[in-house]
């Protein structure tokens, strides 16, 4: 998106984790697009220069880290505040699935990072954004789940079972954030992201071929969603978890 085609600013600024590529990166792509200054986060400082560079560096910022730790949360929160004097909202997607195999097998603690990593840090960046910004001046919080977290996935037991807590912190934070930030999750099924790929890789038609709609989400499909619950449009929507699946969950009907 070059500088000529941003749209005037929202007023709005987002933080948005693990974005340098894939579904955050689509999420951010989506709220600079709509006029948002938006700060992202990951592991890689030469992704997240690229990804600024393309997103456009009047608007994005970068700050690199571990997701869940406690420190880089901090820095993060208060790089957007010094950038831009607030944080409106907050998309958690940053995750990790390291493990495939069954759960009878599962190396617990291999377990207890994908847990930490995926859920406690989006419980840490919640926290960060709600005493920096979010308690006095309201805003949104999105939780990137997965459908794994709503049914039975095979092989990803540890990535659906931190995802089924993130969707039940979801509605702990909607309760006690409520009435002033709104707080909601994202269910994707398979979106076509290098960390998604090996699910799909060699053989995405025959997966595609499973979705009513026919095809594999993209990062813009899930971005679209996080703009949506984070606009005024969605403004009396909190506590829920939005699949966005193409489709599949309709294939477990009977008959």
């Amino acid at each position: 998106m070059s500088t000529k085609e941003l749209p005037q600013l929202s007023g709005k600024v987002a933080l948005v984790t693990g974005a340098s590529r894939g579904i955050g990166y689509g999420v951010a792509e989506a709220l600079v697009a709509r006029g948002d200054r938006v700060c992202i986060t990951g592991r890689g400082e030469d992704a997240l220069k690229e990804a600024v560079e393309r997103l456009g560096s009047d608007r994005v910022i970068a700050v690199p880290g571990k997701a869940h730790d406690e420190a880089h949360q901090a820095a993060a929160v208060a790089a957007t505040m010094e950038a831009f004097g607030r944080v409106d909202f907050l998309v958690n997607n940053a995750g990790t699935n390291p493990v495939f195999g069954p759960m009878a097998d599962l190396d617990l603690n291999v377990a207890r990072k994908v847990y930490e990593t995926n859920v406690i840090s989006a419980l840490g960046f919640a926290q960060q954004t709600w005493h920096a910004w979010q308690k006095e001046h309201g805003g949104a919080i999105v939780n990137i789940a997965s459908v794994a977290g709503i049914a039975p996935s095979p092989f990803i037991g540890a990535y659906g079972m931190s995802k089924a807590a993130m969707v039940n912190l979801t509605l702990q934070l909607a309760h006690e954030f409520a009435p002033s930030v709104r707080v909601n999750a994202i269910a994707p099924a398979v979106v076509k992201t290098k960390f998604a790929q090996a699910l799909y890789e060699g053989r995405e038609a025959e997966a595609a071929a499973a979705y009513p709609l026919g095809r594999l989400g993209v990062p813009e499909d899930i971005g679209g969603a996080a703009a949506f619950l984070t606009s005024d449009q969605s403004d009396w929507i909190t506590g829920q978890t939005l699949v966005v699946d193409g489709g599949i969950f309709l294939n477990a009907g009977v008959g």
